[in-house]
């Protein structure tokens, strides 16, 4: 698994413009402009959108629904003309067919294994709950892959502070019985903004990382 680790200081990213650009069922089959994408995924219902409105300052950027499930395409927002935010379908349950089921979790991998443009995925886990199987599964699938990922613990505003760090902690330490070294993790809250500035300069600083990283190659 590759794993991005940023060690020198992080720079501030404000973000100015977001904008919805297009909708496909995968790889778009032509990329209109070479842009770095960061995509979102996660459970569904654990909170994507919300957080996708948080970390842009648009509550009406991503579509929020009460029904789990409801993300089925992937969708990409321009963010300060200069990168993509990739809003992916949500895996394990969510009330659709299996036929159905299977078609999402085809265009899902169909674009994490194709996108030449995602340099990073952040996959979400709420914060409530102890690591369910189907997120334990999905890691371990990245891992398997090579796809660099870090964690956003979602929800955090929903339960008090030590109880929070005791279920981040005990999610955490099952991650570790699969890989030596955690990914970058964040804890986020829609709500209360938390987490928000530290998600978006990470972001930026992948981004300058990786500019350079292509100026030596």
């Amino acid at each position: 698994m590759r794993i991005i680790r940023i060690e020198t200081e992080m720079p501030q990213l404000k973000i100015k413009t977001a904008v919805y650009t297009d909708s496909s069922t995968g790889v778009p089959a032509r990329q209109e402009r070479n842009l770095p994408e960061f995509a979102f995924i996660g459970r569904s219902n654990v909170g994507k959108s919300s957080l996708i409105n948080m970390l842009s300052g648009n509550r009406k950027l991503a579509h929020i629904s009460s029904t789990p499930g409801k993300t089925q395409t992937v969708n990409r927002f321009l963010i300060n003309e200069s990168w993509y935010l990739v809003d992916l379908p949500g895996y394990g349950f969510a009330k659709v067919s299996k036929s159905q089921l299977a078609k999402l979790d085809k265009m899902i991998w169909d674009y994490i294994d194709r996108s030449e443009n995602m340099i990073l995925l952040f996959v979400l886990i709420d914060s409530r709950h102890e690591l369910m199987k189907t997120d334990l599964e999905f890691l371990i699938r990245l891992g398997e892959k090579g796809i660099p990922f870090s964690i956003i613990f979602t929800k955090a505003d929903k339960s008090g502070p030590v109880a929070l760090a005791a279920k981040i902690d005990s999610i955490k330490r099952k991650i570790s019985e699969y890989w030596e070294e955690l990914p970058p993790c964040f804890v986020t809250s829609a709500e209360t903004r938390a987490g928000r500035e530290e998600v978006l300069e990470y972001i930026a600083q992948t981004i300058k990382s990786t500019a350079n990283t292509s100026k030596t190659e």
